[in-house]
This record gives C-alpha cells, structure tokens and sequence, in this order.
C-alpha cells in the first residue's frame, strides 16, 4: 500500500491483530479495569481518532499504545501522554504511579527493547534515547514521552508492528495493573508468543451460517461444551484463573486455558462421539501448543469429549506418560 493515511493503517492492525496476542487487548483492559462492560474488538476505534494519531481505546490516561503518522514517516510503540485534556485535567497526578512502574519494569528489563528508542518533545528530531526509566526532567506536564520505533510510511511491515505490541503487551500489563503489580519485586516476563487473559464468554447456541449441516452441529455442540468446562473450571479455580480462547502463539487459539501457580493447563474441546476419536484429533494440537513456544509452561493437556473414557483409552494415556513424561488426559464434559 502506497503512502496509505492513517485511518487504513489502523484498519490494517486491527484486522491482523486478532491472531496476535495484541488483540486480547480490549479484553485484558477490561479485566484489569474491572469493567462491567467489554469494548470493542478492536484496538484503534473510531472515537478515538485523530488526523496525526491513534491511541487505542480508553488509553488517554494510561500507558497508550500509540500509533503516528507524519512527514511521511510512521511511528508505533507506547507512549504517556502529560498533556492536558478535558477529560484528563491533571495528568501527572493521574500517571504518576504509572511511571514509577513504567521505571520499575525498564530497570528489571533494561534488554527487552534494546531495539526500540525513546522519544519526547525536545528529541523528537533525532533518534532518540536509549530505553530505560524515564528521567525525572521529562515526567512534566506538557510532555509527550514514547517508546517505540519510526519507519517510511510507504515501507510498513504491519506484522512486524504487531509482534512489537505483543512484545510491549507485557509492559502494558504491568504498568497498569496496578497495585497486584507495584507489591512484586520482580516481573516474570510472558511469552511474546502467549499472554494470558482471563474471562470467557457463552456464544450463540444457535445460528443460520450456511456452512455444511456438520459443520454446523459442531459449532452448537462447541458452543455449549466451551462455557459449560469454563464454569466449571471457575469454580474450581477462581474465574481470574479461566481464560477461554487464548493465543497459542501458532497462529491458532487454545479452547481454555487454566491457570496455576506453576504453569498452565491447555484444554482442547473435541465433539467426536468417540473418546479414541476425540484423542486423535486433539493430542498433535496440544502438543503443538505446549512445545512450539519452549516459553511457555504448560503442566497439564486434557482433552474435552462429551463422553466417558474407556479402559483402553485410560490405559493408552497412561502408556504416553510413562514412555514419554506426556502429561495428557482426558475429561468429560456433558450438557
């Protein structure tokens, strides 16, 4: 796309953003908010648009994922942003724990964003300051302070700016997460690949998509099974613990995911009428979803199936643990 403006760039991540870990964004703010009511899908919305740039929804008073377009040259990254508004009347008091989180995780991290530079209103013709915490000297009304990188607007590579927010996504989570954060003296870094969110929803138990009459009765069963093992699951382990749909860093997404102390627990949902089916088009997924990304550990892989498990299969599951420490088992989930 030649010289593209900045609302088609915007379209652009938001549409590729849902198969990157940035696209859980709407999703993570709402759980660290606390909001009641979900945002749109999408990172830059319509209500927050501007001829030179974009922040992503509801991030006028946080850390912003930032998005610019000037002179012919593109920016991306995060950024805070102490000027006044309407809607922020006194911005450093508003940002200032943030910084100091924002502070707190450069100085554990100092590497993470060796390749990314730091911008503010005084350096914003050069190239920048090397990543680290803010000085004290620019946290100062008026200021605009971003951490990112710029590029030609006719040479964006719209993945390579989505796997730079997947990177910054942790940032983001720490420095708004607020005092659960501040309390912890070290930041365990997430996967770039993996982050996760937790929260489910209950999809449609019905619809009139016109795909094939089997592939249609799988979505239903699907959409029943899902919210019914995630229920289940809350209760047993806290809903702030149960994410459905989760990135798996593959490209694809996990049906539930648990999370524990030591690890997480992949859940993959299969609607096959036999267990030994159900097995059979789960395990290759699991596996691929566990040990594509050596990042991320995940004790447990349980297979979902509506029906009960058979000597045999117990016995097949038990022979894979013992030749090959696989930690894969199966559940049954009715409705």
């Amino acid at each position: 796309m030649k010289n593209p403006n900045l609302y088609e760039i915007a379209k652009q991540l938001n549409l590729g953003a849902h198969q990157h870990p940035i696209g859980m964004l709407p999703r993570i703010r709402m759980n660290l908010k606390g909001l009641s009511r979900r945002p749109p899908n999408d990172i830059f919305t319509s209500q927050k648009k501007h001829d030179k740039y974009f922040y992503h929804h509801g991030g006028q008073p946080e850390l912003q994922f930032n998005i610019g377009l000037e002179n012919g040259e593109f920016r991306h990254g995060v950024a805070f942003s102490f000027l006044r508004t309407i809607n922020v009347k006194r911005p450093i008091e508003v940002l200032h724990c943030r910084v100091g989180r924002f502070n707190r995780f450069m100085r554990t991290h100092p590497n993470l964003y060796r390749d990314m530079r730091i911008w503010h209103n005084e350096t914003w013709e050069n190239q920048g300051d090397k990543p680290g915490p803010l000085p004290q000297e620019i946290v100062k009304e008026g200021e605009f302070v971003f951490l990112g990188k710029w590029t030609s607007s006719d040479r964006i590579d719209y993945e390579a700016v989505l796997a730079d927010f997947d990177r910054l996504l942790q940032l983001y989570v720490f420095v708004e997460g607020g005092r659960k954060s501040s309390k912890s003296r070290h930041v365990a870094v997430p996967s770039s690949e993996f982050v996760f969110c937790p929260g489910f929803s209950t999809k449609a138990s019905s619809t009139t998509a016109k795909h094939s009459r089997k592939e249609h009765e799988v979505d239903l069963i699907q959409n029943k099974l899902q919210p019914a093992l995630c229920r289940r699951l809350v209760s047993q382990y806290g809903k702030e613990n149960v994410g459905d749909e989760q990135q798996s860093g593959v490209g694809t997404k996990v049906d539930v995911v648990v999370r524990q102390k030591k690890g997480y627990w992949f859940y993959e949902i299969k609607t096959a009428s036999s267990p030994k089916i159900c097995l059979r088009q789960a395990i290759g997924q699991l596996l691929e979803y566990a040990f594509w990304t050596p990042t991320i550990k995940v004790t447990r892989m349980i297979v979902v199936g509506q029906n009960a498990i058979d000597k045999d299969g117990r016995d097949y599951l038990r022979r894979l643990n013992e030749r090959f420490s696989l930690p894969i088992e199966y559940e049954q989930i009715a409705v």
